[in-house]
This record gives structure tokens, C-alpha cells and sequence, in this order.
């Protein structure tokens, strides 16, 4: 039997009373697993920073670990500034720090240009009271010029004060394991927890991944295309890839394990009874 490991979820904020309803439920489900915690995202160009806000106030006051997302991308420092005094003020001390996606049309991309800024400034402003989470990218980041530039950059935010951090999904497990070996050379010590991705249908995990510099492998897209528009047998074979992926990394001693839920908790549920065995 696998070894237990702890969980953590990520929601995207809902903007209409039935997606209200259905993330709480989801949530409601997913506790049966004792998350660690839920994140909330926040959209691009911080898009959606008052539903952010509501939704971990949500999550708090049901009694859950609320992590809200904040991104630097088209923010002022006194933007962020007000965001962190108002996380204090609710008694919120855990933070997902991320550059952000430049939004479509931005005129400008404000006072942070790298997670690694954005970082620094909580911390200036903060010290030591958020633990802060980063994203890393064990397939590089789709904008890195280099293998050496993306692991720099990734130190960058380790050195101006990130205690742990998040990984982009993957499906290709060794992945994750070089990425490890190079955070070691480099000297490079937090926890660092896989991101692991559901596959519900392959036009929607295409997008994902190309957006994010995620691989689908070439044998896992071609069986995918395969079931065509029979999406239950998709998604049951997509059950199978990410168990046994999951399991490989459990073997490995991952600290825990994070998904990506898009709202919804039903094969994150049918993955997770697999790799308990339950």
C-alpha cells in the first residue's frame, strides 16, 4: 500500500450563483481528504481580485485552510499593498505568489515584472508573517531562454524569501525528477510540491498545456485522440495515466500532492481512492 501523503486543491474564483454553489460542494467532497489547503487563482491582470477575495473568505468561514493566489502583472505596489493588508486583516497567512499571465490588450504591466519582485515586496512589506508559495516549472517555463536562465530565475524567488513552491502540471514523472536534481545543484532547499492535472477531455488539456509549457506526451495524446467524443472511457483511461503518475511520485517521497481541480471533484476523487487503495 502507497505511503499517505497530504493533499492541497485549487479553485478558480465562481462568478455566477451555480458555479457559487458547485465549488462549495466540490469543496465539501474534497474534504473527505483532509486537504492541507484550498487555493484560490486570480485571474490575469488580477481580473477577478474581489471574487479571489470573496471566495477564500468563503473558504475560511467554512472552516477550511484558505491560500489566495496574488500576481504582480499590470498591479501597483500600493494595489498589492492594500490586497496584503486586507489577507492580514482576515487573518490569512499563506500566499500563492506568481508573476501572472500578461492579460490580452494590457497597456501596461505594472510596478512587478518578475515573481521574483513581487516576492521581495511582501516580504518588505510583511517580513516574515505569509508563507509564500511559488510556481516552478520542471519543464521550463514557456518563455525561458535557457535551462540555466529558468533554474536562475526560480532560485530568484527562492533567494527573495519563497518558503516552498508549486509545480506546473506534468505527465512525464522524470521531469520532475531532473528538475529536482538541478534545485539540488543549485543549491535550492524548499519544498517542492507536483502539480498534478486531471484530464477531462484532450482540446481543454491542450490549451493548458500550451499556455503553461506543459508536455503532453506523444503516447499520451495519440490514446487520448483515440476515444474521440467518448469522453467517460477518456476519462477512465486519464484515471489510470495520472494514479499510476501520482503513485510513481508518492514512491519518491514527494512532500504532497496538489491538483488542479477546475472546480470539480469527481475524478480527482476516483484518483485519489486509487493511490489509497480505497
Amino acid at each position: 500500500m502507497p505511503r499517505k501523503v497530504s493533499y492541497s486543491f485549487e479553485f478558480f474564483p465562481p462568478s455566477s450563483p451555480e458555479g457559487i454553489k458547485n465549488s462549495k460542494d466540490t469543496r465539501q467532497q474534497l474534504s473527505a481528504f483532509k486537504p492541507e489547503f484550498y487555493s484560490v487563482t486570480f485571474g490575469a491582470g488580477g481580473s477577478t481580485r474581489d471574487l479571489t477575495l470573496e471566495t477564500v473568505l468563503e473558504i475560511k468561514q467554512e472552516g477550511f485552510n484558505a491560500v489566495p493566489h496574488i500576481s504582480g502583472i499590470s498591479s501597483t505596489k500600493a494595489e498589492i499593498k492594500t490586497l496584503l493588508d486586507l489577507y492580514q486583516q482576515h487573518d490569512i497567512k499563506h500566499l500563492v505568489v506568481l508573476r501572472g499571465d500578461v492579460p490580452h490588450g494590457a497597456v501596461s504591466r505594472g510596478e512587478f515584472k518578475h515573481a521574483n519582485e513581487l516576492v521581495s515586496f511582501i516580504r518588505q512589506e510583511t517580513n516574515d508573517y505569509f508563507h509564500i508559495e511559488v510556481g516552478a516549472y520542471p519543464e521550463y517555463h514557456p518563455e525561458a531562454v535557457s535551462s540555466q536562465t529558468d533554474i536562475q530565475n526560480f532560485k530568484n524567488k527562492v533567494d527573495a524569501g519563497a518558503n516552498s513552491a508549486i509545480t506546473q502540471f506534468f505527465f512525464n514523472a522524470d521531469a520532475y525528477f531532473r528538475f529536482m536534481d538541478e534545485c539540488l545543484i543549485a543549491d535550492i532547499n524548499i519544498p517542492i510540491v507536483p502539480g498534478v492535472m486531471p484530464i477531462y477531455n484532450i482540446k481543454q488539456l491542450a490549451r493548458f498545456a500550451s499556455n503553461c509549457g506543459a508536455e503532453i506526451p506523444r503516447w499520451l495524446r495519440i490514446k487520448l485522440e483515440s476515444y474521440g467524443d467518448d469522453l467517460p472511457s477518456l476519462r477512465s483511461y486519464g484515471v489510470d495515466v495520472v494514479s499510476e503518475l501520482c503513485e510513481t511520485l508518492i514512491e519518491w517521497d514527494v512532500p504532497s500532492l496538489h491538483f488542479y481541480t477546475l472546480n470539480q471533484a469527481g475524478i480527482i476523487t476516483r484518483i485519489i481512492k486509487n493511490i489509497e487503495g480505497t
